[in-house]
């Protein structure tokens, strides 16, 4: 008998593996029907779904869309299926959907409205996705917060010339100070004499060079904004200047100097002690009491600031943090590189906190973005508010869900983008820790 081991001299051909271990129906094994207890679970949600899906699919495909009111559309549910029950009546969003997305805007100017829309996504790709964007689209991104507003309101052009005029001061100050004075008085600076500008100087100078060369379009007054323009007007304005003054905030709150930090503590405990209907309501009713008389601040303008104090008192709390999630080492090895406070926030802190607070911020766009329909309380038109008009009509008077469907679908859309894109940016920015 010889002891010599067998040797295989040619390998063997691979075989596929089993079909109930691959495809679809190995997804359908592992996940689905793993055991006993997980198939009887499969099958009564499969059940569950169906019932929902038996009710649903019905009222939405089986629908009306040609009528002009809830009784019409009685009238041919009652021809066509022999019941309105489990029927919807779409035809009070073809009719009413244009009031729906622009509120009183005017129609003939509908176009200035779809402009702003359509500068808003160009605005924001080098913000979302810097790498693809042309560089050309930084342009369009540094005019849009002042092209925006002159779009929507109307009005002289030189209004809003001299609001970029005063940011332009503000930098100016910034690079001029900073050499001599140092950092913090030359923040203090480019934030006080903007200020100064637009509250003194800004409007008499606009008002000057509009009686020499007159320079505008029509204006639209506040009251004629609503639907759903008007909840991403607000929901733009306070996602985007929540963040930045977020951001100071948190690094105030962590400040050695004790009156910043005393300012933004109480700033920040203040704001989230407070529901944000009252701060609307502060906005709204009572503001008008502590300024001159005379003086008319813009409902919508008021209901902005406010909206977007709210907000980033909560973006403080979340990118603070973010920078607690810091470990100690980031900071010393900022110091090493002989780096200042805001180079060492700028190139090494601040970057890796927003990374670790991408979930928390995108939670707050999201939820300051649904709290836009507080505004209908305050007596604003928006999507919600026009949706109670509406069935406040006699036509329509009796119509709910066919309403509300087509306004969660539309903020579903916004929301559910927004989620996404935080998704995406969280696998683009992983290395692997």
């Amino acid at each position: 008998m010889s002891d010599q081991a067998f040797v295989r001299i040619e390998m063997l051909p691979e075989k596929k593996p089993p079909a109930s271990t691959v495809g679809m129906i190995g997804w359908l094994r592992e996940n689905l029907f793993s055991g006993w207890l997980n198939t009887v679970l499969t099958i009564i949600s499969m059940g569950f779904i169906w019932y929902v899906l038996s009710g649903v699919l019905p009222w939405v495909f089986q629908s009306v869309w040609n009528a002009n009111s809830l009784n019409e559309c009685r009238e041919i549910m009652n021809e066509t299926w022999g019941s309105t029950h489990g029927h919807a009546c779409w035809g009070v969003v073809r009719e009413r959907w244009l009031q729906l997305l622009y509120g009183f805007y005017p129609e003939n100017l509908y176009w200035r409205v779809n402009l702003a829309l359509v500068l808003t996504l160009l605005a924001l790709t080098p913000l979302l996705f810097a790498e693809r964007a042309p560089r050309q689209l930084w342009y369009v991104t540094a005019v849009y917060p002042f092209l925006m507003p002159w779009l929507l309101w109307g009005g002289s052009i030189w209004g809003t010339l001299m609001i970029a005029a005063g940011v332009g001061i503000g930098y100016l100050a910034f690079r001029l100070l900073a050499p001599i004075a140092g950092s913090l008085i030359s923040v203090i600076a480019s934030a006080v004499l903007p200020i100064i500008w637009w509250m003194f100087l800004a409007g008499s100078a606009a008002g000057v060079i509009d009686a020499v060369l007159p320079m505008g379009i029509e204006t639209v007054e506040s009251r004629q904004f609503g639907g759903f323009m008007l909840a991403i007007l607000l929901g733009i304005a306070a996602i985007g200047c929540s963040l930045p003054i977020g951001i100071i905030l948190a690094l105030g709150r962590q400040s050695d100097l004790f009156i910043v930090k005393t300012l933004c503590v109480g700033f920040i405990e203040f704001i989230r002690g407070v529901p944000l209907i009252t701060l609307l309501f502060v906005a709204s009713l009572l503001l008008n009491l502590f300024l001159p008389v005379g003086t008319n601040f813009d409902i919508i303008l008021r209901v902005m600031i406010m909206m977007t104090l709210f907000a980033a008192a909560y973006m403080a709390e979340v990118i603070r943090g973010g920078l607690a999630a810091l470990p100690k080492g980031q900071y010393e090895g900022a110091d090493s590189l002989g780096l200042n406070y805001w180079q060492a926030q700028r190139l090494i802190i601040m970057p890796q906190a927003l990374k670790i607070s991408i979930p928390g911020i995108v939670s707050t766009f999201i939820g300051i973005f649904k709290d836009t329909t507080l505004v209908s309380i305050i007596g604003l038109f928006d999507v919600i508010g026009l949706a109670g008009a509406i069935r406040a009509d006699t036509a329509w008077n009796g119509i709910y869900w066919e309403l509300f469907a087509f306004i969660a679908f539309l903020f579903f859309v916004v929301c559910f983008s927004m989620s996404r894109y935080s998704m995406y940016l969280e696998r683009k920015l992983h290395t692997g820790h």
